[in-house]
C-alpha cells in the first residue's frame, strides 16, 4: 500500500518543477473538494444521528460507517497531500500514524462494500429470513470484524519495522512514504498476498450477489421495482470496488506512464491522486444519499437546518 503516501507526496518530490501558482491551485482544489465533501458527509451523519428509524436498519448503519469511513480517508489523504508540499520530511512516528490509519481506512472501503451488497442479496432473495439474518447486533459484530481485518496489516507492518530497525528509527525526521517508513522487504510481500486474497473475496462477493440478484429478478414475474434496485445498487457497489481496486494498481500503472512522460511527472501524479482518491467520495452520496427515497427525504430535510446552522455559524464567527 505504498500508494497511500507515494501517489500524495509524490508530488512533492518534484515540487521545485511547479511554479507557486500551479502549486497553490492543486492545493487549493483539493482543499475545496474535501470541504464541499466534508460538508455533504457531514449533513448525512447528522441525517442519520437525527432519526432513531435508520438505527435500526443494518443497511443504514452499515451505510453510515461507509459516510464516516470514507470522510476520515479523504481527511488524511488530503493532509498528506498538503503536508507534502509544505513540509519536506516529518516525524517517522506522526508520518507512521497517518499512513497505518489511511492504510486502514482504504482496506475497509472493499470489505464494507461487500457486506453491503451481501445485505442486498439476503434482502433480495431470502426476504422471509431477513429480519433474523441481518439483525443490528450481528451488523455491528460485522463491522468490528472488518476493523480487526483491516487493522491487521498496517499492525503487522508496525511490528515488522520495530523488530527490524532501531529505536532511534521513530525519532528521525523522513520523507512520508510507506516504502521509505516500512523498508524490510516482508512487509510488500505480506501486503501482496493479503491485498491479493482479500480484493479477491471481494469481488467474488459482489459478483455472486449480483447474478443471484439477476437470476430473482428474472424469476419474478412482475418485475419488482426493488429487486431492480437492489441489481443497480450493487452495480454501483462494484463501479466503486474498481475503483477502490485503483489504488493497489497505481503505484505501477503511474510509474510506467512517468517513464514514458517524464515531463508531465507532477500532472500524472495529481491526475492519480484525483481519480483514486477524491473520484470515489462522491459515490456514496450518489448510491444512497440520492438514489434511496427514504434517506433522501429525510437528508433534504434535514440539510436545510444542517446548511443554515452552519452558514449562520460561520457568518456570526466571521461578523
Amino acid at each position: 500500500m505504498s500508494v497511500i503516501s507515494s501517489t500524495l507526496t509524490g508530488g512533492a518530490v518534484a515540487v521545485s518543477k511547479e511554479s507557486f501558482s500551479s502549486t497553490l491551485t492543486k492545493n487549493i482544489v483539493a482543499m475545496l473538494v474535501w470541504l464541499t465533501l466534508s460538508i455533504i458527509n457531514g449533513s448525512m451523519v447528522h441525517t442519520f444521528l437525527r432519526h432513531s428509524l435508520f438505527f435500526e436498519n443494518p443497511r443504514y448503519i452499515m451505510f453510515i460507517c461507509m459516510v464516516i469511513n470514507d470522510a476520515l480517508q479523504l481527511t488524511l489523504v488530503t493532509a498528506l497531500y498538503v503536508l507534502s508540499y509544505i513540509f519536506r520530511k516529518i516525524h517517522a512516528s506522526v508520518c507512521g500514524l497517518l499512513i497505518m490509519t489511511a492504510v486502514l481506512t482504504t482496506r475497509s472501503t472493499p470489505l464494507i462494500l461487500a457486506g453491503m451488497a451481501v445485505e442486498r442479496y439476503i434482502a433480495i432473495c431470502f426476504p422471509l429470513h431477513y429480519g433474523h439474518m441481518c439483525t443490528v447486533p450481528r451488523t455491528l459484530l460485522l463491522i468490528g470484524v472488518i476493523l480487526v481485518l483491516t487493522a491487521t496489516p498496517p499492525l503487522t507492518d508496525l511490528l515488522i519495522t520495530i523488530v527490524h530497525e532501531p529505536p532511534s528509527f521513530f525519532h528521525n525526521a523522513i520523507f512520508c512514504d510507506h516504502p521509505l517508513l516500512f523498508r524490510h522487504r516482508s512487509v510488500y510481500y505480506k501486503n501482496c498476498v493479503f491485498d491479493g486474497v482479500y480484493l479477491s473475496f471481494v469481488a467474488l462477493a459482489l459478483l455472486y450477489t449480483y447474478c443471484k440478484i439477476m437470476l430473482t429478478a428474472h424469476a419474478v414475474s412482475t418485475g419488482l421495482a426493488s429487486v431492480k434496485r437492489a441489481r443497480n445498487t450493487v452495480l454501483l457497489h462494484g463501479a466503486q470496488l474498481l475503483l477502490c481496486m485503483l489504488a493497489f494498481v497505481v503505484p505501477s500503472l503511474q510509474a510506467a506512464l512517468i517513464s514514458l512522460f517524464p515531463r508531465f511527472s507532477v500532472e500524472i501524479r495529481y491526475i492519480f491522486f484525483l481519480v483514486v482518491y477524491i473520484i470515489p467520495r462522491f459515490l456514496s452520496p450518489v448510491i444512497y444519499g440520492f438514489r434511496d427515497e427514504l434517506f433522501r427525504k429525510y437528508w433534504t430535510r434535514n440539510s436545510i437546518l444542517f446548511y443554515s446552522i452552519l452558514f449562520y455559524s460561520i457568518y456570526f464567527a466571521g461578523g
